[in-house]
């Protein structure tokens, strides 16, 4: 097995747009992008580009008129279309050395690094990502391929096995086959490109059905993969909706996998679909599922720097609109500091700058659709009349899907808006009478995902660190913000399968293990029986 010629993985670095020329480099990029909205994306098998479907509109949600981008809608004979293209990419993808499927990573990385601000610009205009929301998303697709590149020559070395005389053993990872890859709109370009890749590099090839709310960044990946050189049918292009493109396609006997993130309610429907097995199947579908979360930070009395934890408590609140399966979006904060801590949370929430992400000013942009305005403002109103609206609750749509951070205080643990995951910019605060009783909040939730606690208490960071039950677990920082390689990232309960995504667990869910065994005949055995005699 040859050694990659790598250097050691290192995370991407982050742009600092504070420089002028950072600065005039991102404005340079938005307005190229701008220069593209407006055109047709078909939908892509095997290579072949089809058009002439019906279509939908990609837009901007900083400015709902603005069209980006109209896709053609798959269709249920897409989706056959689409698996048989993957499965006979297949025959050839999986026989192809670990060099060449982690080189064409390490390309596509190479390549998107270079266009960095062109790939963050499309997320500002297609999601309502500000600058340095949109640039961390792009560093860290580039560190999923970088990352996942080298841990496909791990797959593919020697795997350590105990060894016997009498037999020459080895235990190889091969492939599963052709699986679905339904990504999520708020990280569109990071866990898309992760998941993709993640499948690709180990051998396997995929039917890519994008969110709609998110097509033109995932187009803008999907050639960018073709231009460093992946055959036609690794990756299939495939945008539609739900009933006739995600249904059929998670249901199909011939799909061997399904990665998914999104919301709890679409992922245990994938999970259940999954598990009937269809006729002509011949597996056990694998789903690797990250779903949603309802994350807590707990503040706690012995905490000597409160402006500190509240800075975090608003930056994972708030950051891309409380947009994020990882956002905090339950601050539990001990009874005797609950009268300090607070106002100061107030305040940095109000002191947020919302705005048009594109100007490059805005700390806070739209949320993403018309639906998520509405589910959001639904939830505002409910959540006043459950506490005490402290910052935020006005929600504006004349130009685009505008909602201000929103602070409710004074929240039942038990309340709707402690409860159920609302993905956007809604925090409620919750009294605790000690740390006993905040440990005891923050794990009454369906899910498992992120956590932060705040003290200078060694013997309490001890206690999160056992009985707080979460995937990720943050002390005495954020809970958002996961590096790959350095906070494998992936949640427990209702939160998913804990996939660990930029962890070295994750290419395994991507392959299967196949032990070899070979029975070894003793070399001098015959030559000593014949010297007996």
């Amino acid at each position: 097995m040859p050694t990659p010629s790598l250097p050691e993985f290192k995370n991407e670095a982050l742009v600092d747009f504070t420089r002028p020329e950072n600065k005039s480099a991102m404005e340079a990029a938005i307005a190229k992008v701008r220069g593209e909205i407006g055109r047709e994306y078909p939908v892509v098998i095997g290579g072949e580009r089809i058009t002439g479907l019906s279509t939908w509109d990609s837009t901007n949600p900083a400015h709902k008129d603005e069209v980006l981008g109209r896709f053609n809608k798959g269709t249920r004979a897409h989706v056959e279309q689409a698996v048989e293209a993957a499965w006979k990419a297949f025959e050839s993808w999986k026989k192809q050395p670990v060099d060449v499927r982690a080189g064409l990573l390490v390309r596509a990385a190479q390549m998107m690094r270079e266009r960095k601000h062109e790939f963050s610009a499309a997320m500002i205009l297609e999601v309502g990502k500000t600058w340095a929301e949109a640039d961390a998303d792009t560093a860290e697709a580039i560190d999923f391929m970088e990352f996942y590149a080298r841990e496909a020559y791990r797959y593919a070395s020697e795997q350590p096995i105990v060894k016997v005389p009498s037999e020459d053993n080895n235990l190889v990872y091969i492939p599963l086959g052709v699986g679905a890859v339904i990504p999520p709109w708020n990280f569109p370009l990071a866990i898309m490109t992760g998941m993709t890749t993640a499948a690709v590099v180990t051998g396997n090839t995929v039917v890519l059905k994008p969110s709609s709310e998110s097509p033109w960044i995932a187009y803008r990946f999907f050639a960018l993969l073709e231009e460093a050189g992946l055959p036609p049918g690794v990756v299939n292009f495939l945008s539609g909706s739900g009933a006739e493109v995600g249904d059929p396609l998670i249901q199909h006997p011939r799909i061997r996998f399904i990665s998914f993130t999104g919301s709890k309610e679409v992922g245990l429907h994938i999970n259940e679909e999954a598990a009937k097995a269809q006729k002509g199947q011949l597996w056990i579908k694998r789903v690797v599922a990250e779903m949603g979360g309802k994350d807590a930070i707990i503040v706690d009395r012995e905490t000597s720097n409160l402006d500190e934890a509240a800075a975090a408590v608003v930056a994972s609140a708030f950051g891309f609109q409380g947009q994020k399966c990882s956002a905090c979006s339950r601050l539990i904060v001990d009874e005797a500091i609950y009268d300090q801590l607070v106002p100061l949370v107030v305040e940095k929430t109000k002191a947020l700058r919302i705005d048009d992400p594109a100007s490059g000013d805005a700390q806070v942009g739209p949320v993403v659709s018309r639906k998520a305005f509405k589910t959001i403002k639904d939830y505002i109103d409910k959540g006043v009349k459950e506490g005490q609206l402290l910052a935020g609750g006005v929600a504006d749509d004349q130009e685009g899907f505008f909602i201000q951070p929103t602070v409710i205080g004074d929240v039942d643990a038990r309340a709707t808006i402690a409860q159920e995951e609302i993905f956007g910019p809604v925090l409620a605060i919750i009294k605790a009478k000690d740390f006993d009783d905040a440990l005891r909040i923050a794990n009454d939730s369906q899910f498992g995902l992120t956590g932060a606690v705040f003290t200078d208490n060694e013997e309490k960071l001890d206690r999160a660190r056992e009985e707080f039950f979460v995937g990720n677990l943050y002390l005495n920082r954020k809970c958002t913000g996961a590096l790959v390689g350095v906070h494998p990232f992936g949640g427990f309960n209702m939160s998913g399968t804990d996939s660990k995504a930029g962890g070295r667990d994750y290419l395994g869910l991507f392959l299967q293990a196949k032990s070899i065994a070979r029975k070894v005949k003793p070399e001098s055995k015959t030559v000593q029986d014949a010297a007996a005699f």
